[in-house]
């Protein structure tokens, strides 16, 4: 019973790391402060509604529907919310995305209504059993996800031009200037994809528990920041760890208390772990 929790909190997990990893990136990577993180997640997730809805249940198409909806979101957070406030006090940027996270559940709300609606299942109760372990079909689907886009993401902050310029303007957007390039341009990208890596966790977190509402985006984003700060802000690697950890965390909280439980078992594990660490798991101490 015990593995079967931890496949399952593998499998919430995974959905997890991918809505921290986007967090990460947009807060560790760009620099960017950001708190409406969930409503982007939200709008990813009601993207995945209506392309069941009206495209049929085409999964990869929804996935890249979820990431090109929340890109431009991302594109339209960025001009409103930092383009024009990089040489000033933090927390200006910060009360626009609160503004703007309000914006997005009000408007969603407005098209969609206040109710709650109905994912359907693709997979159906499928499943294969490997060492008398139960692996559902969209599991198995999730961690594929997961685990392509976390290579993806690895390779293109490493590996490509734009990626090694976004890591350069975390660390000092006037040196990046100085050497030619374009903070702003670079930020938006960035925050774009951030934004539609968090687009893509709403499709999966839509799937998997098989319910929305205009609501959902302010747990959801607090529980993104729970991840990448366990994991260390900075650290995209870290971050993904702290969403799996997260998730077995309170699947196995689940099973020893009970499901009200689930929120509180991942904030608890969050506060422990910052006592020890206070600069997450994967992040060196700084001087």
């Amino acid at each position: 019973m015990i593995l079967e929790q931890i496949v399952n909190g593998l499998g919430q997990g995974a959905i997890y790391a991918l809505m921290s990893l986007g967090y990460a990136l947009i807060f560790g990577v760009v620099g960017l402060v950001t708190f409406v993180h969930g409503d982007v997640i939200m709008l990813g997730a009601f993207t995945a509604y209506y392309s069941f809805a009206y495209l049929g249940g085409n999964l990869l198409l929804s996935i890249v529907l979820g990431f090109a909806v929340s890109g431009v979101m991302g594109f339209f957070i960025h001009r409103i919310c930092y383009n024009r406030f990089f040489n000033s006090p933090r927390q200006i940027s910060l009360i626009c995305t609160i503004g703007m996270g309000m914006f997005l559940r009000n408007l969603v709300q407005v098209v969609a209504g206040a109710e709650s609606k109905p994912i359907p299942n693709i997979f159906g109760s499928g499943a294969v059993t490997f060492a008398g372990l139960r692996i559902t079909y969209m599991q198995i689907f999730i961690f594929a996800v997961v685990l392509i886009l976390v290579l993806v993401l690895t390779v293109f902050l490493n590996k490509t031009r734009v990626g090694m310029s976004l890591k350069s303007v975390s660390m000092d957007k006037t040196a990046s200037a100085l050497v030619g390039i374009n903070t702003k341009w670079t930020t938006t990208m960035g925050n774009m994809i951030g934004c539609g890596l968090a687009g893509v966790a709403g499709v999966l977190l839509a799937m998997y528990y098989g319910t929305i509402t205009p609501m959902m985006g302010g747990t959801i984003g607090m529980k993104a920041f729970c991840c990448a700060v366990l994991g260390g802000v900075s650290s995209v690697g870290g971050a993904a760890v702290g969403g799996l950890l997260i998730g077995i965390c309170e699947n196995l909280g689940i099973m020893l208390f009970s499901a009200g439980m689930r929120d509180t078992v991942s904030f608890l594990l969050l506060i422990l772990i910052l006592l020890i660490k206070p600069e997450g798991l994967f992040t060196r101490r700084s001087r």
